[in-house]
């Protein structure tokens, strides 16, 4: 869908797990490495999802690219320990649940910065999500944009820095913040709705 893929991994057999039709770019080598990320052309990239199988390297990884390479919009750590997820929160990082949600959590990630979450509950089965309203949503009544996607509430409505209760009839105005509490079916749902009304 537009978007270039490079998988980075320190053995070259790893890429033999590859779906036949990947048509991305790999590069063998040490994730930590910046001769590595370098080659990745992890300076350009929009993304990083880091996925290894430990939670601290990821965790390391995923603030080293935070920190040199501040382009990069999303970074998504996998967690596998439940009991580490609080030393990956204080990394400050976008963390994906390895029982809760998977690839396809990490792609929708990736793929739109509009959308995002800025809070898990439990092993991830709720999150809190922001969403950027723009011109085509203007004068949307919460109401609207919410009906149909069903286990999903409105929790906050940050209009110039100032946030308060949405009421299922408060008005949307481009540029306004508005947060959500979802289940994953609930933001697959507005998500899929967001991307309908885009097109």
């Amino acid at each position: 869908s537009g978007h270039q893929v490079v998988v980075v991994d320190n053995e070259q057999k790893s890429f033999n797990r590859l779906h036949p039709d990947f048509r991305g770019r790999t590069v063998v080598g040490q994730a930590l490495s910046a001769d590595t990320l370098s080659r990745a052309d992890a300076s350009h990239a929009d993304g990083v999802a880091v996925v290894t199988n430990s939670d601290v390297l990821n965790a390391v990884i995923g603030h080293s690219v935070r920190v040199h390479y501040p382009n990069v919009k999303q970074i998504i750590v996998r967690n596998y320990d439940p009991a580490m997820r609080d030393m990956l929160e204080a990394f400050g990082l976008q963390i994906v649940s390895s029982t809760a949600w998977g690839a396809e959590r990490m792609q929708e990630l990736l793929s739109d910065a509009s959308f995002r979450a800025v809070f898990s509950a439990g092993n991830g089965e709720v999150e809190m999500y922001e969403m950027y309203i723009p011109q085509k949503w203007d004068g949307m009544q919460v109401s609207q944009l919410l009906q149909g996607c069903g286990e999903i509430v409105s929790v906050a409505l940050t209009r110039a820095g100032r946030a308060e209760l949405p009421s299922s009839e408060a008005v949307l105005h481009q540029g306004d913040v508005l947060t959500v509490s979802a289940t994953f079916d609930g933001a697959k749902a507005l998500r899929n709705k967001l991307q309908e009304m885009k097109s």
